[in-house]
Parts: structure tokens; sequence; C-alpha cells
């Protein structure tokens, strides 16, 4: 019997051993592949499966080694540090996992880049952008409209709910952007949202993967090869923040430290971002800002954990070199870690030098703005390596002008703050968006405004971004569903194709070719795009201010008055002399001062002219 049980003890020992063994499984590794000659050459691969503990790996070449397997606290992950050596060649190498004598072989390919780094073009402010709200702009493809894959809780076509818009349908409506005059495309995420309020496509349950309903990895990296084709640069929307709370992650967290809280059990973003930039707040207002979840459904993540850090730098670069983007709209800037912010930028800028990445910081303070941008003025004691921002607050100025709250002495006052930022060029500047009433909903349906806030907005400094469906003057507001109104004729049964002039109501067509027409010009004259600006106070709501480039002068003229206003120059004759000629962009007519040598300029008008 004493001989007996030991035996007893060694035989359930290895049965147990055995067990565990055959249930040890693999089943995605990421990223899925990398590339050779990438200065992120040190990759740490996510393996997902089934019992992943005491794992040894190794790899069958030494192309590839295997510097470090990392368990997680979860036995569904273990993260594995792979060098990919510079010598490396494309091809599919072997990954051995060995369990208890039991192994796995897993190929894993490493490609040879199919972009060269400055091939990421960037964006600068000789670009003009047009937003796209994926969902709401073009269905090219109704076959994957209703794909029963969702958790959704909205009806096809509700106000929440999904409308049918693809990348096919961007895809088929590049030249019409072409056409326009825009030179780039911000689309919305279009990663797999399997969840609730899944249209907008800011819950992602999958970072490597486009959901169905918009289409295909592939098809994206068609639809961005096709941009570039056409001269139009290709924006990617990111979200390091947060992830959708059906994302696999959740049930079963990698580590404890992976979110911020737990579900049911988390602090609400107090969204106080002043306090990050505030050189006298507490840490308990970073850390709620920082920590808390946007929504009960938006799970926040908390990238102060090295390995999720890693996770999504990778993802990011990833996503770069296999559909070769030219920059990065990221989401939620502020209430993500900012010292993992600031590393994430660094990584994409070290690997694509020509690259460009704008923050949504959303305040409207330039005092508090001016702080995120990369070498800031204002704020010493850190870093954020992000090189250009949503300009919340020219933004701030069209809602007060627009709304009646304000008139042209706004917008002289916030160009008088530009000194606090780093780099003016580099402010995205926007009239509306997917988040914020349209333009026209906000003048109350007042065109004239409208159109001289559109040539404030293309004629000022930045990058203009202009939100799909504005350049025909969509009025919607007052419900995120209406703002992301489905562009007429985008759509199954539409009754009319604004994509079209035939299509085009009288009115859409005055907004359609007014905006034509200055996208125009900014792309002939260089200095409206990326010239130096003066500007001169306003009085008696007219303001005038010039653009200048090399031996190129532009004056903007602006009357916000209900009658024509007689415009006096004397106050400028350092910008031209008595010898200047005005010649009328818009239409071409070269203009005559009056007697007394002032600009009569109509009612509720903007108007370009060059100064010879």
């Amino acid at each position: 019997m004493k001989r007996f049980f030991p035996i007893l003890v060694f035989t359930l020992i290895l049965i147990t051993q055995q067990a565990i063994a055959q249930n040890f499984t693999i089943d995605k590794i990421e990223p899925p592949n990398w590339w050779i000659g990438m200065k992120w050459d040190t990759l740490q691969i996510m393996v997902y499966g089934e019992n992943l503990k005491d794992i040894d790996v190794k790899s069958s070449s030494d192309f590839i080694e295997v510097l470090n397997v990392h368990e997680s606290e979860s036995d569904k992950y273990v993260f594995v540090d792979l060098q990919i050596k510079p010598s490396a060649e494309e091809g599919t190498y072997k990954l051995l996992f060995d369990q208890n004598d039991k192994v796995i072989e897993w190929d894993y390919p490493i490609h040879e880049r199919e972009f060269a780094p400055e091939e990421h073009l960037g964006f600068t402010n000789e670009d003009v952008v047009y937003l796209i709200f994926t969902d709401r702009f073009n269905n090219g493809d109704p076959t994957n409209d209703t794909l029963a894959i969702s958790r959704d809780e909205f009806k096809y076509r509700e106000l929440n709910g999904r409308h049918g818009g693809d990348l096919q349908g961007v895809i088929e409506k590049l030249d019409y952007i072409k056409e326009l005059g825009f030179t780039a495309i911000w689309l919305t995420p279009f990663l797999e949202n399997d969840m609730y309020m899944s249209y907008h496509g800011y819950a992602a349950t999958n970072l490597y993967k486009v959901d169905k309903r918009f289409g295909s990895n592939e098809l994206y990296k068609e639809l961005v090869k096709s941009a570039k084709e056409k001269g139009i640069k290709v924006i990617y929307d990111h979200v390091a923040n947060h992830i959708g709370i059906n994302h696999e992650w959740v049930e079963n967290l990698p580590f404890e430290s992976w979110i911020n809280g737990k579900v049911g059990e988390h602090e609400r973003a107090n969204h106080d971002k002043p306090s990050i930039v505030d050189i006298h707040t507490n840490e308990n207002a970073r850390s709620f800002n920082e920590k808390g979840w946007f929504t009960n459904y938006m799970v926040d993540l908390n990238q102060a954990n090295s390995f999720l850090a890693k996770y999504l730098i990778q993802n990011m670069l990833w996503w770069i070199e296999y559909a070769g983007i030219d920059g990065i709209r990221e989401d939620t800037y502020p209430y993500a870690n900012q010292k993992f912010m600031s590393d994430w930028a660094k990584a994409i800028l070290d690997e694509y030098p020509t690259f460009n990445i704008v923050g949504e910081v959303w305040t409207g303070e330039p005092a508090f703005l001016a702080g995120f941008q990369k070498n800031s003025k204002v704020r010493e004691n850190f870093e954020t390596n992000l090189p250009a921002l949503l300009d919340f607050g020219l933004r701030d100025s069209f809602y007060r002008y627009l709304s009646g709250k304000a008139g042209l002495y706004d917008f002289y006052k916030t160009f008088a703050m530009d000194y606090l930022y780093r780099d003016i060029d580099n402010l995205m500047t926007f009239i509306d968006n997917h988040d914020i009433d349209r333009g026209m909903y906000i003048a109350n349906g007042d065109v004239d405004k409208y159109k001289i806030a559109l040539t404030i907005l293309l004629t000022s400094r930045g990058i203009p971004q202009i939100f799909y469906g504005s350049e025909i003057g969509i009025n919607e507001g007052d419900h995120h569903g209406r703002i992301r109104k489905p562009f007429p004729g985008g759509f199954t049964n539409d009754e009319r194709d604004a994509f079209t002039k035939e299509g085009r109501t009288d009115l859409e067509n005055e907004i359609y070719c007014f905006t034509k027409k200055l996208l125009e010009l900014r792309k002939e004259y260089k200095s409206l795009s990326s010239g130096k600006m003066i500007q001169y106070a306003p009085y008696d709501e007219t303001y005038v201010y010039f653009k200048m480039k090399d031996d190129e002068k532009i004056m903007i003229a602006i009357n916000n008055n209900d009658e024509e206003y007689e415009v006096e120059l004397k106050r400028m004759t350092s910008e031209f002399n008595s010898q200047s000629t005005f010649e009328e962009l818009q239409s071409g007519e070269m203009i005559s001062l009056n007697e007394n040598g002032n600009l009569i300029l109509p009612a509720k008008t903007a108007r370009i002219y060059l100064l010879n």
C-alpha cells in the first residue's frame, strides 16, 4: 500500500497534466502579422486561447528571436516578445508553443513593406478635409445592411440605428469629393461595433477587424488606394480611450488593471479637461478625467498597463502600415492616460516622419487648448508630441456668430489669441461636425451668414474641415441622429440624388457652387491656404483681413450689416497703395474704389480681392 500510494499520486498528476495539455489551444494572435524594416522591430504579440499557462515559445527561424514570455492574470492570454531581425526576409515563420510536450505550431507572416515611410503624407494647411459619417453617407452595398451579427438594440433606419452607409459607398463617391475640391477625407470609425448604438463606430469590439456592415479590411485598403490615386489623403479616426462593452476582453480581462474600475463599479468621466494643464490642480480631478467612463457601454481602458500600451501602439502602427493611411484623428484625447498618449504619438511619428495626428480636445478656451499641442508655449512641464489640434476655439466663434450671440469682433478676438499656439498652421478648423449642430441649423437657415462663415473657414489660417452635406447646407440639429442625417441620394428609395446638380434644390446648388468656388480659389491662390494673416479690428460689423505669401496678396472683406456699407480703407494703407488694383475673385471683376478711396460692400457678404 505504501508503494501504491506514490504511484497513484504520480499517475493522477500525469493524467492532470495531460488533460491540461489536451485543452491547451491557440485561437488567434494580434497583431496578425508584421513587416520587415520597421523601427518598431521588437514586437509584443498577444496570444488568445485556452489554458495558456506554463508555455514555452520558440521560433523556427533565426530571423525571429523570442525574447520573453509573459503570463497574464487570465489563462486565456499570453504575451510574447519577438525581435524581428534586420536580415529577415518576407515569409511565413513558425512559432512553436510548447506546454508539457504538447506543441502547437502557428504560422506568423512577416511582409515586405508596401509603402515607404514618406508615402504616408500627413495633412497640412494646404489641404481641405471632408468629414464623412460612414453609416450616413452612401450605401454602396445594400447586401450587408442587416447582417444578423449584432447585438444592437436599435432597428435598421431608426434615428439611432444603422442606415447602411459603408466603405463601398465612399469609394463610389470619391469622384464627387475630388470634383468639389477636397484633398483629404476623414471617415468616422468603421471597426466592428457589435453592440448597442453600433452605427457611430466609437465603441469597437474588435480592433483589428472592419465591421462586416461597413465592408472588410481588404475593402478599406482598396478605398485608401483608390483615394490616393485621385490625390485624396485618408485620415483614420482612432480611439485609444475606450472600447465597447461587448469586446471579448471585458468578460475575461488579461489583467485586472486592463481597464479603469470594474463593469458596474466605475466612475463617470468628469470632463474636467482644464485640470490636465492646470498647475494648481489636484490629483483627484486628473484621475476622474482619465479614469472615468463616458457611458456604461464604453469601457475605459487603462493605458498605464504596459501590455495594453504596447497593444494599442502596435495596433495603430499596423493599420497605418497595412492600409497606407496619411493621418489620424484621435478621439477623446484628454480622457486617456496622457503619458501614454505622448508615447503613442512619438512612436507613430518616429516611424512615419511626414505623418500628422490631430487630437480632439473639446475646449473652446485657447489658453487650455494650446497646452495640448507639441512643443507648447504654455505648458513647459510636459511634452504631448501631438502635432495638431481640432480648433474648438474658432468653432465656438462660428457658433456665437451664426446663432446671433456675437458679431465679427468675436473672430478677431479668437485670432488675436493665436500667439498661445506653437503651430497655428496645424489647427484643424471647422464650423460643425458629427457631434454638434449643423452650421445652417445654428444660423436658423440664414444662408448669407452661413456663406460668411464658410468664407472665414476657407480663407483664414489652419486646416479646414467640412462635414459631409454641409456643402449643400443640410439643416439639422438637436439630436445626434438628426445631425448625422443621411445624405440625400445615398440610400435606396431616396426621392432625389443631391450628389447631382439635377437632384439638388436651388438653395442646395447655390451653397454647393459657393463652397466649390471657395475651394477652387483656395487651391489656386496659395496665400489663402498657407499665407501669413494680418487682421484689422472689426468696425460697425465690418471685418477686413489679409493673406499674403511671396508676392501674392489677398484681402478678405466682410460686411455683416443688413445694408451695404462703405468700408474705410485709410487705416489699411500699409497693405496697399493708391496704385493698387482690386480683382474680386468670386466674380473675376475688377473693382474700383469710390471717390473717398473706400470700398462699398453689399449687405451680408464676404468678398475676396486679389491686390495688384
